[in-house]
């Protein structure tokens, strides 16, 4: 008797054991066993030179008010006065004398002067250079393309030492059209534009900016 007992604890503990393993779980309930998800995950480079590459030949947008006809920012040092510039043709104009057709053109000039620069404007609200030059001369019968490339085509060549009040003046500014930029001559080295840095102002063509990049100008038949 006592050895039939002994042999009934033994397959006890035998049955107990294997039915509660994992094993004899998964079996019993038709569950398929777990997998440890992996501490590892694979990363997003696999190398740092992947890393490097992805990151350099990402290109972020350029926003609009940063797109413009100059790569380089100009650095305007050389602006007249223009409150004094302003204040003399207003008084040519309470004079009540004929106007000349310089007198004419500068105050059509005044009407744009500190309107901001914005590329693709074409109102005193943001301009830039070439709706400018294009606003100015249609005043005096000249239709003129819109971009400043257009404008360089069109028009009389004119050298450098023979440049008139109202030529066009034309400069080298950006990779993206040639030439970038575009202003109008008027006198003693001087020209107004739509700069970048100061909106719609006159500057000198002796300027070291303008001096280096400066390719040429044209000349068109105004109406006087």
């Amino acid at each position: 008797m006592p050895v039939k007992i002994a042999i009934s604890l033994l397959l006890i503990s035998f049955i107990l054991i294997t039915g509660c393993s994992s094993t004899s779980s998964s079996v019993r309930y038709n569950k398929p066993k777990e997998k440890k998800e992996e501490a590892n995950r694979t990363p997003r480079f696999t190398s740092e030179d992947n890393f490097k590459s992805d990151t350099l030949n990402y290109k972020a947008p350029v926003p609009d008010s940063e797109v413009s006809e100059f790569d380089e920012l100009p650095e305007e040092i050389n602006s007249i006065n223009k409150e004094e510039f302003i204040e003399e043709y207003r008084t040519t104009v309470s004079s009540g004398a004929p106007l000349s057709f310089r007198e004419k053109l500068l105050l059509e000039v005044i009407k744009y002067i500190d309107a901001p620069y914005k590329y693709g404007g074409n109102t005193d609200k943001g301009i830039d250079c070439s709706a400018f030059t294009k606003h100015i001369l249609s005043a005096f019968s000249v239709d003129l393309p819109r971009t400043a490339k257009e404008q360089f085509a069109a028009g009389a060549s004119v050298d450098e030492n023979e440049l008139k009040f109202g030529d066009l003046v034309f400069f080298d500014t950006s990779k993206r059209s040639y030439p970038g930029h575009v202003g109008i001559y008027l006198g003693n080295r001087e020209f107004v534009h739509s700069s970048r840095t100061l909106g719609v102002t006159i500057s000198s063509l002796d300027e070291d900016y303008y001096k280096k990049r400066f390719i040429g100008a044209r000349r068109f038949p105004l109406s006087r």
